[in-house]
């Protein structure tokens, strides 16, 4: 099992759970934190026996953005601190790290409580589905500081929810609430303070359970055709879809469906 200083990472069933673990600090984003994100993504892609990842922070926050002293080279780290050396091998790491330049092939669930700030909101864009507390807090700050939201958000936010509600976040820099980010489709469930987790849990089991073929060819279809012109996207839905079909998975699906019984997928 994976992990770094900054980020734990732990298996719950066929779900891994990669939690931001700097509380005192708000889960603000330091190098090891980047560098434990860009492995647990790696770790999620490669192992088979992994079918969803719950993503999510530690405290009761989610993440504050970046620890702009940390990042510097202020704190523990040094120019001789490991951490620093994987960035300089992947100068790209940060950013496959925060999902801007890297797609999980596996489902992505976001847990979020309290702060999910700047760089939090940021990354948040990177996952799949999306559950928060009801006093979590959001929001694309930059803009306030005279600063740009370099993570993507000026791309990904327009694409995921309305443009005139994309536009207000990203040139306001106003907080928004669990209920507004949820009214205006940022994410998809408010949950009781507290059990964020047990509910991004409870939908990756669900996923867990389907033909993991499947599942990773629905998402992948769903990205890939998002900025094509209908007619191209219906066909390259075809090519994702039909193959499908061919698999043992399948027939073992419909078989199970009719013979009332739960299907036992082999990833074949």
């Amino acid at each position: 099992m994976g992990g770094s200083e900054h980020l734990t990472v732990e298996r719950v069933g066929a779900t891994l759970v990669l939690t931001l673990n700097r509380p005192e600090a708000k889960n603000a984003l330091s190098l090891p934190m980047l560098v434990g994100l860009y492995d647990g993504w790696q770790e999620a892609d490669a192992d088979d026996d992994i079918r969803s990842v719950v993503f999510t922070g530690a405290g009761g926050d989610f993440c504050a953005g970046m620890d702009l002293k940390a990042l510097a080279g202020g704190g523990k780290l040094n120019g001789d601190d490991p951490y620093r050396h994987r960035m300089k091998e992947d100068p790209d790491l940060h950013w496959k790290a925060m999902l801007r330049h890297h797609r999980p092939r596996k489902p992505v669930i976001a847990a979020v409580e309290g702060y999910c700030v700047a760089g939090g909101t940021e990354m948040l864009q990177g996952t799949d589905i999306r559950v928060a507390g009801e006093s979590a807090t959001f929001g694309l700050f930059e803009v306030a500081r005279g600063l740009f939201p370099i993570g993507g958000s000026t791309v990904r936010l327009p694409r995921q929810i309305a443009r005139t509600h994309a536009l207000e976040m990203l040139l306001t820099g106003r907080p928004y609430t669990a209920e507004e980010a949820r009214d205006i489709g940022l994410i998809g469930h408010v949950v009781p303070d507290g059990t964020a987790v047990e509910k991004a849990l409870e939908i990756a089991e669900k996923i867990n359970n389907c033909g993991p073929l499947a599942v990773e060819a629905i998402k992948a279809s769903v990205y890939d055709t998002a900025s094509l012109p209908e007619e191209d996207g219906l066909k390259l839905e075809l090519e994702r879809g039909w193959p499908i079909f061919a698999t043992a998975d399948a027939k073992e699906g419909s078989k199970a469906f009719a013979e009332k019984r739960t299907p036992k997928f082999r990833r074949a």
